[in-house]
Parts: structure tokens; C-alpha cells; sequence
């Protein structure tokens, strides 16, 4: 029996396998929220408790590097080791994988029912893959052909700069240069940064929102959620959450441009995480195509560029996958 978990900056994600049963049909699974923990291992301490189960095998992907078996996350004050999950849990095997390593070893083997098309395109069959997940963080991964199947590899592209590639956004950089020593991609694009554009667009007088969502704003331990609420639910009685959502949607574009250039992914682009299947209606609006492809002389190269939006829990997925086959000797 395999233990796997998907370890997030909001959310753990633990479940069981079995190879019979296999990486979609877990025994049990359950969600816990990470900050209410001291460490990893109390989670599963729990969960194991309420399950009854004593697997033989545990595969964790987790949000930050992973190095020599040891990982500490970024959203998060954990420290998570692979030898002391050993040894508390009396395992055979444990094993440590970035969570974006982790969802892009689940892409090539995704089902079309686990996606969502944002562009056609047209794939190379050996193509390289993008993976890009904007969720607390933001996470990216690529996958290249190797040995004649996908090889998955982590990256920490979401704490490279921001790049602002408007007017709007370049007052949007200085506005967050004042508060913060580094503004990566991931300090605008992700579920941490989308309140920051909500304060630079409301400072700066470009919208207002209703009284009584700024007083829920004000009380809130998270105001993502609110915002992405307020925007989807009625974005005319909401405006400076509607413009906080557009701002993002062209970042996020705009980044997975920069990325599918950089690792040449002709074979697609897959757009992970907890936020892209929320706001699908905005992402198959034309103004993240624009930011994707906009991007000079290779405009043509990015409209063949197939782009999807997975709707499956595919970091835990890929976690259970890859588990599963070490835990089978493959």
C-alpha cells in the first residue's frame, strides 16, 4: 500500500493506493488545512490514525525544491525529510518530488476528460511540455523527450522577475518594488499575489468595489477567494475585482508565453494549480491568448502552441503515479 500526498501552502492533500486499484482510485483520501500543522509528519499521524492503514510506501510532492531528500517548503514553515518519514512511519521507501515535478509526470498520461482547451494548436509528438500553475505559489515544469517516454523536471521559474508588458503593469511593478526587496512573477501571479494587485488598483483610484465587500475584504484572514468570488459572480457591481482578475489572467499568459518559449514547448502548454479551472470563462477570453502570443516575431510559433487548463488534481495524481511504480519496481 502506497501513502501519497499533495503538500500545499493551504491544503494537504493525503490519499491511498493500491497497485490493484491503481493512481485514480484511492482507498480513502482526505484534505487538511496545512497552517493549522507544525510539520508534515503530524499530518499524516492523523490520517493514517483515521484510516487504519499502515502503508508500505509513501511519495509527497511538495510545494519548493527538493535536494538530497530534503525539501523545505516556500509557503509554508515546514522542513520535510525523506529519511525521517522513514523512520516515524516505519516505511520501506518515501520519496520527495516538487509539486509541479510532480503534476508534469501526470500530464503526458492525463485522460481528455481531465482537460480543458484553451487552444488547439498543433502538437509536435515529441514536443517538449510547459506546465505552469499558479495556485498559493506559482509553480513551473517542463517535460522532454527522453529514452523514448516524457522525463519530468522542476524548476523554480515562478521566482524569477516580473516582467510587466503594459503601461498598467509597469506601474503595478513600481507599486510592489516599494513593499518588496524581489518582485518575482509569483508576487502577482498566484493566489498570495492577487490581493497585491487589488490594493495597487485601488490605491492608485482605477476601481472601487461595493462597502459591503470591502468590509468582508477587511475581516478576512484570505481575500483571494472573496475577490475571485466577487469578479466571477458579477463583475459590473464589482469592478475593481474584475480588474484585478483581468490583470491577472494577462500575467499569466504573458508568463506561460515566456515559458513555453523558453523550453520550446511546441507538444503544449498546461495550466495546473487551484486557480485556472475557477476562472475558465476569463481564460478563454481573447485577452490571455493576446498576452500568450504576443510575442513579436514568434506570434505564429505561439498560435500552433496547443494550450490546456487540467481539471484533474494532477500533482496528487502524479505523486500516486510515480509512487506506485517505484513501489513496483518499474
Amino acid at each position: 500500500m502506497l501513502i501519497a500526498g499533495d503538500i500545499g501552502g493551504t491544503k494537504t492533500l493525503l490519499a491511498l493506493y493500491s497497485a490493484e486499484q491503481g493512481p485514480r482510485r484511492p482507498l480513502a483520501q482526505a484534505e487538511f488545512h496545512s497552517a493549522r500543522y507544525a510539520r508534515l509528519e503530524d499530518v499524516i499521524a492523523e490520517f493514517l490514525a483515521q484510516s487504519k492503514a499502515r502503508p508500505a510506501a509513501a511519495c509527497f510532492d511538495v510545494a519548493g525544491p527538493v535536494i538530497g531528500g530534503r525539501a523545505q517548503l516556500t509557503n509554508l514553515p515546514w522542513v520535510v525529510e525523506e529519511q525521517a518519514l522513514l523512520g516515524r512511519f516505519d516505511l520501506e521507501r518515501a520519496t520527495l518530488l516538487n509539486d509541479l515535478e510532480a503534476t508534469a509526470y501526470a500530464v503526458p498520461r492525463l485522460l481528455p476528460e481531465e482537460l480543458r482547451t484553451m487552444q488547439p494548436g498543433q502538437a509536435e509528438p515529441n514536443g517538449a511540455l510547459a506546465v505552469i500553475a499558479p495556485g498559493t505559489g506559482l509553480g513551473e515544469a517542463f517535460l522532454v523527450r527522453c529514452g523514448g517516454e516524457y522525463l519530468a523536471c522542476a524548476s523554480e521559474g515562478g521566482h524569477a522577475d516580473f516582467a510587466p508588458g503594459n503601461d498598467l503593469e509597469a506601474e503595478l511593478l513600481r507599486h510592489l518594488r516599494a513593499r518588496e526587496r524581489h518582485v518575482s512573477v509569483e508576487r502577482v501571479c498566484s493566489g498570495t499575489g492577487l490581493p497585491g494587485i487589488y490594493e495597487f488598483l485601488r490605491d492608485s483610484g482605477r476601481a472601487q468595489d461595493p462597502a459591503l465587500l470591502t468590509a468582508r475584504l477587511d475581516k478576512a484572514q484570505d481575500r483571494t477567494p472573496l475577490i475571485v468570488e466577487a469578479a466571477l459572480a458579477d463583475p459590473h457591481a464589482h469592478p475593481l475585482s474584475a480588474l484585478t482578475l483581468q490583470v491577472f489572467v494577462s500575467v499569466l499568459g504573458a508568463e506561460a508565453g515566456n515559458l513555453a518559449l523558453k523550453v520550446l514547448a511546441t507538444g503544449g502548454v498546461y495550466l495546473g494549480g487551484g486557480i485556472p479551472p475557477r476562472i475558465l470563462s476569463l481564460l478563454e477570453d481573447e485577452r490571455f491568448a493576446q498576452a500568450f502570443r504576443g510575442k513579436g516575431r514568434f506570434e505564429a510559433t505561439m498560435r500552433a502552441i496547443p494550450v490546456h487548463v487540467i481539471t484533474a488534481q494532477a500533482a496528487l495524481l502524479g505523486a500516486a503515479m510515480f509512487g506506485l511504480r517505484r513501489l513496483q519496481g518499474s
